[in-house]
């Protein structure tokens, strides 16, 4: 637990040595496409709670004053595979970015779509021995939760507190100054490769940039899509990308479950390039301009013509249907809802208080794509947009900008602000030598 609290810390520590210089850039690395915005924050980056703007509404203390994306290139289901091509993408659009900002950008926050994410929840209990919580009481209960584990190379990227209990007294967001005898937290932790994670780290360090922070897609699209109430009651967040969807499950404004399906939108776009016998491009134009999932008996009677990508349009030329187009998508569409299902089933969701779910990114704007999900997940469904939030353009309030966007909150409102306790002498393993420090440096 020491090594993931010192960890936590640093990372936390770098983050706000960046926002005090009031430029950070937010960088989103899909599958499908690379987005930069670059954050101009009005002080050192904390919340003003005298503005009366909540950290949902997104405006507070910090404005989008560049933006830019671009194809993805060298990245197979959110994982980089070769390096070099994503170097190249990553640097243009951060130039591009910078272009539109007029300033430069040395830090950026990531997020990070692949790596096969991993849940766990920890619980830890301490004795209150003054009768009442003091800081260094949460410190020690943090220190107390017991990590598994987690396996050879998984690199740790969210563990945040999502409990305090005060004996018997549950449900608690904040402990402090409450009068007890037993305190105990609970806590999900999200692990994912290391690998990944540490390609991620070596593509941006190439690039001449240092990163700042690192958060996992599905936290990041689910902080822009679910609203407030959602988010308190309970939630859950499916973001269809192009080479995963990810789910997420919030309760009490905290993440408690995030997991990934390794199928999106470009096996979609596969099927329809060797089902109808046209190239990838052609395949994801029609995806976009006239796929869909519900077919009618009018949908047979909508001709399009593809062909002619060898040059020669009057031989090449052909008609497919809009029915044909739906019928290869469908398929496709119901496993990736039917793996959904699995992985919602997997947590536990069916026994949460309240059964809504969001349906968000690039591949949630497929027409019709509400009515089957309701039928495979669950009646309580409805299409997320991301917030809105100053100086984005509207272009960019598209659900496939989600993660983008909840980058952006995650920056200006991170949530493990409990990393900043001091870690009590007991919980390392050198306890003598970390005492004796400790003393020294108090007394002289």
């Amino acid at each position: 637990m020491t090594e993931l609290y010192q960890t936590q810390r640093a990372m936390r520590n770098i983050r706000r040595a960046a926002l005090q210089r009031g430029v950070i850039g937010i960088l989103d690395i899909g599958t499908s496409k690379i987005s930069c915005l670059v954050l101009k924050f009005d002080g050192t980056g904390t919340f003003r709670e005298t503005d009366g703007v909540g950290p949902m509404a997104g405006q507070a203390n910090f404005r989008v004053i560049g933006a830019a994306s671009t194809r993805s290139r060298g990245l197979r289901c959110g994982e980089i595979e070769t390096m070099a091509e994503t170097e190249r993408a990553i640097r243009t659009v951060v130039t591009a970015a910078q272009k539109v900002a007029g300033v430069r950008v040395d830090h950026v926050i990531a997020c990070l779509s692949g790596g096969r994410p991993a849940s766990y929840g920890l619980a830890g209990e301490i004795v209150l021995e003054s009768g009442k919580v003091a800081e260094h009481d949460v410190a020690s209960v943090l220190a107390a939760c017991d990590a598994p584990d987690f396996g050879r190379g998984r690199e740790v990227i969210h563990a945040q507190p999502v409990n305090f209990a005060v004996d018997n007294r549950s449900g608690l967001a904040d402990p402090r100054d409450h009068v007890g005898n037993r305190l105990a937290c609970d806590m999900h932790v999200l692990t994912v490769d290391g690998d990944v994670v540490a390609n991620v780290v070596q593509c941006i360090r190439r690039c001449d940039l240092e990163l700042a922070g690192i958060a996992s897609a599905s936290y990041a699209s689910a902080r822009a899509s679910l609203v407030e109430d959602e988010q308190e009651l309970g939630a859950a967040c499916i973001d269809f990308g192009g080479g995963g969807t990810a789910v997420s499950i919030f309760i009490k404004k905290h993440m408690i479950f995030a997991d990934n399906v390794r199928i999106g939108g470009n096996l979609v776009t596969q099927d329809i390039a060797q089902g109808l016998r046209v190239p990838l491009p052609v395949a994801e134009r029609l995806k976009t301009l006239n796929g869909g999932v519900e077919a009618t008996g009018r949908d047979d009677r909508e001709m399009i013509e593809v062909g002619g990508e060898t040059g020669d349009w009057e031989s090449d030329r052909r008609t497919v249907s809009r029915a044909d187009i739906i019928g290869v998508m469908r398929p496709r569409i119901e496993e990736i809802l039917e793996n959904v299902r699995q992985v919602l089933d997997a947590a536990g969701f069916d026994f949460m208080p309240s059964q809504q779910i969001v349906l968000t990114g690039g591949g949630s704007q497929v027409p019709g794509l509400d009515g089957l999900a309701a039928r495979i997940l669950g009646p309580n469904i409805r299409c997320g947009r991301p917030l809105r939030i100053d100086g984005l353009a509207h272009q960019l309030t598209d659900p496939s900008f989600s993660s983008a966007v909840g980058l952006a909150l995650f920056a200006a409102h991170p949530q493990d602000e409990w990393w900043d306790f001091e870690m009590p002498a007991e919980a390392y393993p050198a306890r003598s030598l970390r005492r004796a420090y400790r003393w020294f440096r108090n007394n002289w």
